[in-house]
């Protein structure tokens, strides 16, 4: 019994040990990519037509999945506050909440989860099956680097095409969220806009699109880094892909909490 007990803690401190090198390695990994791309990016070896591809798909296609993301939010965020307020608190006021939730919150994150599911696990599946299948390898022995192919091309496109996306969710947002507003409660499209001007700040617009334009970096960069160093075969594709996800997720979030605290203070 005791000799069980002295093992729990030891366990514990074996599998935090463990998820902190792993932690380590995967961050070093990735800061070693950002630097090969920027060095990539600097000597001119990354072309624009691999990043207009790259734009292409993550930007333009994306742009369905991503109204429909936000038309579903900003619904959702009227009909429940519309719910919720009392005869006491001024309808207009609700033009404010969904402003705010949308452009503050809604808007970037939910184009984020978007992108993981769309874009990032793509990418891990593209990457992987190439480094499983020794493509990546065939790249080195023909003497290119596949950085400036594979890597830099998804890490630039995502990070222009993210706040635009963010900007596009946004937009579309508040108008679901307006018209919303005007079937389920009555409220007017003047008394919206009257209440969505009277708290707003410019740099709320500007705090949504930097969201966007570090979501936009960190999920391709996680999604490119998991791909290089997927092993295994086809199994280890499908697990790179799922874990590529989960950090993704968890990243997004964690920065979506560091923002606060960071920017509007």
């Amino acid at each position: 019994m005791f000799a069980l007990a002295l093992k729990a803690p030891f366990a514990v401190v074996r599998t935090i040990g463990r998820v902190s090198q792993g932690s380590a390695r995967h961050a070093g990994g990735m800061g070693i990519l950002v630097w090969r791309v920027v060095k990539a990016l600097l000597s001119g070896q990354v072309h624009l037509r691999d990043v207009l591809v790259q734009a292409y798909s993550m930007g333009v296609q994306s742009v369905p999945l991503v109204c429909v993301t936000a038309v579903l939010s900003g619904v959702v965020t009227s009909q429940q506050g519309g719910y919720q307020f009392t005869s006491s608190i001024p309808l207009y006021i609700l033009g404010s909440v969904v402003t705010s939730s949308v452009i503050l919150e809604l808007g970037p994150v939910m184009t984020a989860f978007v992108l993981i599911g769309r874009v990032g696990a793509r990418i891990t599946a593209e990457i992987g099956t190439m480094q499983v299948s020794e493509q990546i390898d065939a790249l080195y022995s023909l003497g290119r680097d596949p950085v400036p192919v594979l890597a830099a091309p998804r890490l630039i496109a995502g990070t222009v095409t993210t706040p635009l996306l963010v900007a596009i969710a946004n937009v579309v947002g508040l108008f679901s969220g307006m018209v919303a507003a005007r079937v389920d409660i009555g409220l007017g499209t003047e008394a919206f806009l009257y209440g969505a001007r009277l708290f707003w700040h410019n740099w709320d617009l500007f705090y949504s699109l930097a969201k966007g334009l570090v979501f936009g970096f960190i999920i391709p960069l996680i999604s490119v880094h998991m791909g290089f160093g997927t092993r295994g075969g086809a199994e280890g594709v499908g697990r790179a892909t799922t874990t590529s996800v989960v950090i993704m997720i968890i990243s997004v979030l964690v920065l979506d909490a560091l923002f606060p605290p960071l920017f509007l203070n």
